[in-house]
């Protein structure tokens, strides 16, 4: 990470490789066909290079997924001027706390340290440059003993809260939003410091996820029967397609169908996604799935065309990736691994 890069016409050049890891439609398309998980993963491994897999599970595949694009984020940073280093960084926030809240999790369970690192994606702390605090972390049993490792670290207010609130409440929602919460609150005050096309296409990006958790909060707390006051302190007062006032409107709502109604109107009337939205095309089953996907179609009809700036390109290059590649293991080959799995478990079921 030592490396000091000149220009993101060096990175255009040593990423070039990237384009060849991306599943095109027709590929993603004959995903969905295979009927055995042995031959599913045969099939993403050029795609997901050096995936280890042993046993073959859901959770195994999930993990060897996550760390592979990890990993490729991590070739992306070697190559990376600084700015765009920093956002990486910031990118790859969401997994440190992915790992805190397994921790967490695993404490409250009383697991073994082996157990808690077995559930851990070690890698990304080495990106993160913040292999100690992790290992220093897993040796932790109690809550009381996290809590204090805290302090003096960016964490230390939500952790004082969040466990504070579990004790009384034996609830791990205030600790779990608020870590989410500060995910994206971190990469909208990074935004400032970008320059100018860094700053046009990360903008949008952060814009639309930031926007995407909002809704997330609202969809989970309205199934969850979850106070409008008390989850309005989870959300964050950034706004893309929809203003402040949209989103309050929605909290108010007091059902899914009634929520999913008004997303269709709204969607419906905003200039920039009216024209890519078809009315009541939303699934309520996989709601977020189907909005995060709309948003996806939206940035890359914005940025996705060909781009005779360097930096541009690049830029869009490396944002392309973390979309497609994150879209292909959520949204591709896990659903499919699932179902392949369900239509095994029946068949079981059916030769009883």
């Amino acid at each position: 990470m030592g490396i000091i890069i000149p220009s993101y016409a060096y990175t255009y050049i040593k990423i070039g490789f990237l384009k060849q890891l991306i599943m095109d439609e027709n590929t993603l398309k004959n995903l969905k066909k295979i009927k055995d998980i042995v031959e599913l993963i045969e099939y993403i491994n050029p795609y997901f290079p050096n995936l280890n897999i042993k046993e073959y599970t859901i959770e195994e595949i999930e993990m060897a997924l996550n760390h592979s694009y990890i990993k490729l984020i991590g070739k992306i940073l070697y190559y990376c001027p600084e700015n765009m280093v920093h956002f990486l960084k910031d990118f790859l926030l969401k997994y440190e706390i992915k790992n805190i809240k397994q921790i967490i999790l695993s404490s409250i369970a009383g697991m073994k340290i082996e157990e808690k690192i077995k559930n851990d994606i070690i890698l990304v702390q080495k990106f993160l440059e913040n292999t100690e605090f992790i290992k220093n972390l897993f040796e932790l049993s109690s809550l009381d003993e996290i809590q204090f490792f805290m302090k003096g670290t960016k964490y230390y207010k939500i952790m004082r809260e969040g466990i504070y609130y579990f004790k009384i409440n034996q609830e791990l929602f205030v600790l779990e939003a608020s870590l989410d919460q500060f995910y994206y609150k971190n990469l909208i005050k990074k935004k400032k410091y970008f320059k100018k096309k860094e700053r046009t296409m990360i903008t949008l990006y952060v814009d639309y996820k930031t926007e995407i958790y909002n809704l997330n909060m609202i969809y989970r707390g309205i199934k969850n029967n979850i106070d409008k006051k008390f989850l309005s302190q989870f959300l964050i007062k950034n706004y893309l397609f929809l203003d402040k006032d949209k989103i309050e409107n929605l909290l108010s709502l007091e059902n899914i169908s009634d929520f999913v109604l008004k997303l269709d109107e709204y969607f419906k009337k905003i200039e920039e996604i009216k024209n890519y939205y078809k009315p009541l095309s939303l699934n309520a089953k996989r709601l977020i799935w189907s909005i995060e996907n709309l948003y996806q179609l939206l940035y890359f009809k914005k940025f996705g065309i060909k781009i005779d700036d360097i930096e541009y390109s690049t830029i869009f290059r490396i944002i392309e990736i973390l979309i497609k590649k994150e879209k292909e293991i959520w949204f591709d080959v896990l659903p499919n691994l699932i179902k392949i799995h369900q239509q095994k478990y029946r068949m079981l079921k059916l030769d009883m």
